[in-house]
């Protein structure tokens, strides 16, 4: 088997849920032909985490298969809200805010894919100027019945929360950008599995050939449990400092350490089966830990990280780096000591941290949000499992 066959096999195996026509599209990437991969983003959100990494490796596996990468940045369909995995109506953000997450979203994929070689469209060029005849012909192109049947619509409904009609059209709208962009193959997430469905219909109506669709499966987040999501705080973002990327690798349940080898590094099978063979479990995920450093800070970053961590939590030293908190009085509440070091976004998070037992001042935890603390300066201060201050009165 040549090395290109060997890379269409991975490509079309490795962390892969389905592939719809998988000998199409096998087919298809054997000829030789350039195909366009389509990924659509709604920027509903400024971060990106391992989990969206999941479905960008595999667009930068067809990109580095000579493929044309297309990109289709929902600035219209943000505004709707892709109703897909919700048991609720997603928000509705205005055009600010669209802006505002795609600049932090294209900076954190550009992370993965080469985004020079990547053509980027913007939905609101087809929408933006589409008038009621236009949006009736597309709407006929569905039936209500075949949209209610998504499972997470026949689940809203079962418990009596509405779905709007701006989220029944979502499907055909997502289905019309490719058409729009002449998409060969459009991936997504396994909970895209409906709408990406739809694409091939509406691609059909309009007399075009239907794309195929690979799907990837959702990765399960630190608590081993939930999909990884900002929501559940259970995530580990593409833009996380090299010492918290590698300490919430290192938090991950036993059973997941295979899977993220599998899913959010560039290690072969072999490779992997050989680490597992070899290394206990501590040490394999420190080397997943490693490795997922490396992929998005560089080998010298992932090093210092490691080194980073052994100090900080297998021998329990204080770093030497330690940032200052500078106070003005030496007395302070906890919880108003946690918020000001700006490690925790909010007071209930950090009165939540605290109460959890992730708070210790000079070697002590304090687990009572409204102690008020005398300090006299000097005192190294841990919040949370990772984040280290010195206080400077």
């Amino acid at each position: 088997m040549s090395g290109t066959d060997e890379k269409i096999k991975e490509l079309l195996s490795r962390d892969v849920e389905d592939v719809i026509k998988k000998n199409h599209l096998r087919a298809a990437l054997a000829s030789g032909k350039k195909l366009r991969v389509k990924l659509g983003i709604d920027p509903t959100s400024p971060d990106l985490h391992l989990g969206h990494a999941v479905v960008l490796r595999k667009l930068r596996a067809f990109q580095d298969l000579g493929h044309t990468v297309v990109l289709i940045i929902g600035d219209f369909t943000a505004q709707v809200g892709d109703p897909s995995g919700r048991s609720e109506t997603r928000k509705m953000l205005s055009s600010a805010e669209v802006k505002h997450n795609e600049k932090e979203y294209l900076r954190h994929a550009g992370k993965v894919i080469n985004m020079k070689k990547a053509e980027i469209f913007h939905n609101n060029e087809w929408f933006g100027h589409m008038g009621l005849p236009e949006i009736m012909q597309l709407a006929a192109i569905a039936s209500i019945q075949q949209v209610l049947r998504r499972a997470d619509f026949k689940k809203r409904l079962a418990e009596n929360i509405d779905v709007t009609m701006l989220e029944m059209l979502y499907p055909l709208l997502q289905g019309y950008d490719s058409v729009q962009v002449k998409a060969d193959v459009e991936l997504g997430g396994v909970d895209q599995l409906f709408n990406l469905l739809m694409g091939r219909q509406v691609q059909k109506r309009f007399g075009m050939p239907e794309q195929d669709i690979l799907t990837v499966p959702l990765l399960e987040g630190l608590d081993g449990k939930k999909k990884m999501s900002k929501t559940y705080g259970n995530y580990i973002g593409l833009d996380d400092v090299p010492a918290d990327m590698f300490g919430k690798t290192m938090s991950l349940p036993d059973s997941l350490v295979t899977k993220y080898f599998m899913f959010c590094t560039g290690l072969s099978e072999d490779e992997i089966g050989k680490l597992k063979k070899t290394l206990k479990p501590k040490a394999l995920k420190e080397r997943l830990a490693l490795e997922i450093v490396k992929l998005y800070h560089g080998e010298k970053q992932a090093a210092a990280a490691q080194e980073y961590f052994d100090r900080t939590f297998s021998k329990k030293e204080i770093p030497d780096d330690v940032p200052e908190l500078k106070i003005k009085r030496a007395k302070i509440l906890a919880l108003d000591l946690v918020v000001a070091s700006g490690v925790m976004k909010s007071k209930g998070e950090a009165r939540r941290l605290i109460e959890q037992g992730g708070f210790e001042v000079g070697g002590k935890v304090i687990k009572n949000p409204q102690e008020e603390l005398t300090l006299k300066g000097g005192e190294a201060v841990r919040v949370g499992k990772r984040h280290f201050i010195r206080i400077k009165i």
